[in-house]
């Protein structure tokens, strides 16, 4: 089991480290192209707003609600049987989803108000209608982008793992070639991006489509009731909260940012996609194939495998968590410099960034934590435990919200989303022993130790031996990326061979 989650995860963090890679570059052409002002904050809410409808109809509650039911049926069904399920739900996601869209698509105006009054309330509203307009280009991605999840899931049921964490990738690439080629022949060029967001959606469902047929698991429309679509509703409504509070809380910074300066919405969006690549790398792809191995494990009454790959999960994100986060925190401005500080977008608006930057690094092992937490109880049917801890978090992160902002601006919003996912993973940890489902051992606890002792360390050289901030603003580009990258490959080595010194061996693992 434990050489399957190994070979799985492994699978999972390369495939989306090539899609972050990309993802980088992406983030790298916008900023140089577009900068951190009023229009690139209008495009950003305009793209979050699918990207937060996504994580509760795509891949967020409704993949791990469906997960379960899938590999139930795989297990305990027939062939005929399980292709029913897949039809059924198949045609009410996308029943759901064409409504969704339409609405959102005829009332965009309003339903940007709601989600970024800051824009309206403000005495240039121009940026309030520019998102509204690009809003109506981007929603539709939402509905790509959930069956292509939903396909996906499938895939991941039948152990393969490498096409869904692809699939990024070719949004990616539209979003770059948009940005660089479309731009030029429109009369306001950010819209372009918008238009990638679509183009890219398209090429994300068209790519999974062979596989399924592979599979010979291609869905086809199926109308009527279903015991499957019962059983989704009653996992999924509470799932809702409890899989999404992570992006509940960074929509909740966003409405709040629309508030702040100009820029506040740019400065978060560009230290977040830096958080989510550990996140992505770590606490995603351990979540993915958690998942599915703790619903086969739950499904076959493994109790053995259920509680190994729960603490297989944990020990790995806090071998790779720890020291990550440490990094996103004491390199912040090296890191944003680097890869954003060019053309339109300024040293300030880095030094902005990486403010934002450390807050958020400062709570990845507890966004890790929470990914790999929350579906232990929805792999087991539980969607109501989750709820409680998340409800909890958000509440949390409203009231943090608001004192934090109003202090220290943006970068108190990433603040507040930390301590909210910190306060989410403790809550998820004590229902969990509290269940009697999972408790920490005395393994992991040494484990704690050695890689706390290693992390320090590594902390040390950072904090005597790496450039200053004023080093990487004077510095070329090819200058900053031989110091970032020496910086990293040596703290790297550092905490890796004092993990070996201390006694960590791959065996133990």
């Amino acid at each position: 089991m434990t050489k399957s989650f190994i070979k799985s995860s492994s699978v999972v963090t390369v495939m989306t480290l090539l899609s972050r890679i990309l993802g980088l570059v992406r983030d790298f052409i916008i900023a140089k192209y577009f900068g951190a002002n009023g229009l690139s904050d209008a495009f950003l809410v305009a793209f979050r707003i699918p990207n937060f409808f996504r994580r509760l109809f795509a891949e967020g509650a409704f993949s791990q609600a469906f997960i379960p039911i899938l590999t139930d049926s795989k297990i305990n069904q027939n062939d005929d049987e399980l292709q029913e399920v897949i039809n059924h739900i198949a045609t009410k996601l996308l029943s759901i989803l064409i409504l969704v869209t339409i609405v959102v698509v005829v009332l965009a105006p309003l339903v940007m108000f709601v989600f970024a009054w800051g824009f309206y309330f403000k005495t240039d509203q121009s940026h309030y209608f520019l998102a509204s307009d690009m809003l109506r280009i981007t929603f539709p991605y939402l509905l790509l982008i959930s069956l292509t999840a939903f396909s996906g899931a499938i895939l991941n049921t039948y152990d393969n793992f490498s096409v869904p964490a692809f699939t990024p990738v070719l949004l990616n690439i539209s979003l770059i070639l948009s940005a660089i080629f479309l731009a030029k022949y429109l009369d306001t060029p950010i819209m372009a991006l918008a238009w990638g967001v679509l183009i890219g959606g398209v090429a994300q469902l068209l790519f999974q489509i062979p596989f399924l047929r592979k599979l010979h698991r291609l869905p086809k429309l199926k109308f009527g009731p279903h015991p499957a679509i019962q059983t989704l509703k009653k996992r999924m409504l509470p799932a809702l909260f409890g899989v999404s509070v992570s992006q509940i809380n960074l929509l909740i910074d966003t409405m709040i940012a629309t508030t702040l300066i100009a820029g506040s919405v740019s400065w978060l969006y560009y230290s977040d996609r830096l958080l989510e690549l550990p996140l992505a790398l770590i606490g995603i792809a351990l979540a993915t194939v958690a998942l599915a191995k703790l619903s086969n494990c739950y499904a076959k009454n493994d109790s053995d495998g259920f509680e190994q790959t729960i603490d297989k999960a944990l020990i790995y994100g806090l071998i790779l968590g720890l020291p990550s986060s440490i990094g996103l925190v004491m390199l912040a401005d090296g890191l944003i410099i680097t890869l954003f500080q060019y053309d339109a977008f300024n040293a300030s608006d880095a030094i902005q960034s990486a403010l934002s930057l450390r807050a958020y690094g400062s709570g990845l092992l507890a966004f890790i934590a929470v990914k790999i937490l929350a579906p232990v109880f929805l792999s087991r049917g539980d969607t109501k435990t989750p709820v409680k801890a998340g409800v909890a978090a958000m509440s949390s992160n409203i009231i943090l919200n608001l004192i934090l902002a109003h202090y220290f601006g943006h970068d108190g919003l990433a603040a507040a989303t930390s301590i909210s996912a910190l306060l989410n993973a403790v809550l998820l940890y004590y229902f969990l022993t509290k269940q009697s489902i999972f408790q920490l051992n005395s393994a992991f606890y040494k484990m704690l130790i050695k890689v706390a002792l290693s992390s320090i360390i590594m902390l040390s050289y950072i904090y005597y031996a790496s450039p200053t901030t004023d080093s990487y603003i004077q510095a070329d580009a090819i200058q900053r990326v031989i110091m970032l990258s020496r910086t990293i490959l040596v703290s790297a080595g550092i905490y890796f061979a004092s993990l070996y010194v201390i006694g960590l061996r791959v065996k133990q693992l």
